[in-house]
């Protein structure tokens, strides 16, 4: 049986970049890499391996401005 697709989304309009995401990600699918920002100025995660992800959705859950959506297909 194939492992099915995981996908994150980060709203980078609602994101502020507090990083509890990658925090409490327990598959180190989330960094902050420095090289993404909202249109405010704030620096944003990026998914950096989504093969890893087993959609717990804990990153959402969390995430203080809802700003994270998981789906699994």
């Amino acid at each position: 049986m194939a492992k099915p697709e995981v996908v994150v989304v980060i709203d980078e309009d609602y994101c502020q970049g507090c990083g509890y995401c990658v925090k409490l990600c327990s598959q180190g699918c989330i960094e902050i890499t420095g090289d993404k920002f909202t249109s405010k100025g704030y620096v944003i995660p990026s998914v950096v391996s989504p093969e890893h992800c087993n959609a717990c959705g804990v990153c959402a859950w969390m995430c203080p401005d809802m700003a994270i959506e998981v789906y699994k297909y």
